[in-house]
């Protein structure tokens, strides 16, 4: 089923368009069923039951449920097309800006070059219709995100095409400026296969925990008797089986292509989304790998991107700061090579390998000193960091590793924290602020010299790499520092001569790696 037939939006710089006629009652639909259910449940259940519609004392009501339900019905639906025909954007003068609401009037506007990301989302009843909606964020945590739902599907790519090109400041040929900029191609880099999926959260901490908690309640119940105990494993398997339905539907087809116009994600399975990160906006990021996932070599890789906001808050944002729900180490150094083009290394693959895989001094990381052992006896090698010319890496977790990359531009600001232990031991915490998300870069238990050395050291590498950051818009800070990487490589590599605990499974996808485009 497809929406009805809509002229394509023209692209005249200035003009004030309207969304599909159709939004207000996709974005709505759950009103409607509300009044239908209200008005109309004593009809379905007579007709469920088998009793007749006009039973004595039910027959008089009949007329008062259909003019109150009509009356009802017919102000949602004037509502709606008085929402839909008050709700205009337009995009001119370096901003977008949409207006709504036809009793209490709102406009929201953002700077095309202050534009981190933007996102195409299908929920199932939009994807029936062929409609999405176009959602897009500026850095200020989430408050200022501007969303134009619903569009039909090829207006909404159109229209990220040529926000995505101005914000990136392409400039436009003078000969025909009213001509709409193409889709900028795609390269495919890496795609999840669902049998991975399924595995890396039959693995995943919560499983563990579930199943302790089952054997706890085994236990518990063969000593004392007492059969209550499996009780308390419903709501635990009940919240286990919602968070595995939530990360597969969210996971489901992941992958990921790199185009002139930024990283490209794609996922969902009922609800699909599609997000265009820009290069250079991606403010730090986190690889991950818990115990379990190091049987098969698994990573997961989360990001802060200025305008999402902290991950906690809800499962839309979760999925939208994952870079990767789980790939291979081949995976994540790709990953790696489109966030951060330029490694600032002239060897990333034994730097970037021993800040995951790593102990002691590889790859030049300095660690905690000998001296502090006793705090962290099993993390102590392992937590450490290193810098290159581009990015400051942090590692950390013996059992639940961690690598932390900060772009040196994107700290904003630093602290070092030393607790009474801590200074027991002449050790302190060097924390880096970013913007909010996931990634919450700290510098756990470095030597009191080496974490005042490095405070100094990444205040001035930050403060210049911010001055050779002269524009706003992406394509002239990333263009002339983008190498030339060939398709099917990648910028980092792993390294060869490092141990990798990565056994080879059937589901490792054949990758095509796409090549980097300023």
């Amino acid at each position: 089923m497809t929406a009805p037939a809509a002229s394509a939006p023209e692209t005249h710089d200035g003009e004030w368009l309207r969304v599909h006629p159709a939004s207000p009652f996709v974005r709505g639909w759950v009103a409607l069923a509300a009044i239908g259910f209200f008005f109309g449940r004593d009809f379905f259940e007579r007709m469920l039951q088998g009793r007749p519609l006009l039973e004595e004392g039910f027959a008089g009501r009949i007329p008062w449920l259909l003019a109150g339900g009509g009356t009802v019905l017919l102000i949602a639906v004037l509502g709606f097309i008085l929402t839909w025909y008050f709700t205009r954007y337009q995009v001119a003068g370096g901003y977008v800006r949409v207006n709504t609401g036809f009793l209490f009037r709102q406009q929201r506007q953002a700077r095309l070059d202050r534009v981190q990301a933007i996102d195409i989302v299908q929920p199932l009843l939009a994807r029936i219709f062929g409609l999405a909606e176009l959602k897009f964020e500026v850095a200020d945590a989430g408050e200022s995100a501007v969303r134009l739902a619903y569009l039909r599907m090829d207006d909404a790519r159109q229209l990220r095409a040529t926000i995505l090109a101005r914000a990136a400041g392409v400039v436009q040929d003078p000969e025909r400026p009213e001509e709409a900029p193409p889709e900028a191609p795609e390269f495919p880099v890496l795609s999840v296969p669902p049998s991975r999926l399924v595995g890396s959260l039959l693995l995943s901490e919560q499983s563990f925990f579930v199943v302790l908690g089952g054997v706890a309640s085994v236990v518990l119940s063969a000593v004392t008797d007492n059969r209550g105990f499996y009780l308390y494993l419903i709501p635990a398997a009940l919240g286990l089986a919602a968070t595995y339905w939530s990360s597969f539907n969210k996971g489901y087809n992941f992958t990921a292509a790199i185009s002139p116009d930024g990283i490209r994600l794609r996922y969902g399975l009922l609800d699909t989304q599609a997000q265009t990160l820009p290069p250079g906006r991606i403010q730090a990021l986190r690889v991950a790998q818990p115990p379990f996932w190091r049987i098969f070599g698994w990573y997961r890789i989360q990001v802060n991107v200025a305008g999402y906001g902290a991950a906690g808050s809800n499962g839309e944002t979760a999925s939208r700061t994952t870079l990767l729900p789980v790939g291979k180490l081949a995976d994540v150094m790709s990953m790696l090579s489109l966030v951060l083009p330029d490694p600032g290394t002239p060897e990333p693959g034994s730097v970037f390998t021993a800040g995951l895989t790593g102990l002691d001094s590889d790859g030049g990381f300095v660690t905690t000193p000998r001296r502090a052992r006793f705090l962290a006896p099993l993390g102590w090698r392992r937590n450490g960091y290193t810098a290159t010319a581009t990015a400051l890496l942090i590692r950390s977790g013996r059992w639940w590793r961690q690598l932390v990359v900060v772009p040196h531009q994107r700290t904003q600001s630093m602290a070092l924290h030393q607790g009474p232990l801590a200074r027991r031991f002449g050790v302190a915490d060097l924390v880096l602020h970013t913007t909010a998300g996931p990634v919450s870069p700290r510098l756990i238990q470095a030597g009191v010299e080496e974490a005042r050395t490095l405070f100094d050291e990444q205040s001035t590498r930050a403060r210049l790499a911010r001055k050779r950051q002269t524009s706003e818009q992406w394509l002239a800070q990333v263009a002339p520092a983008t190498p030339a990487v060939e398709p099917g490589t990648a910028a980092i590599q792993p390294d060869p001569s490092q141990p990798v605990e990565s056994a080879p499974t059937p589901d490792t996808p054949k990758r095509q790696e796409g090549q980097q485009h300023g």
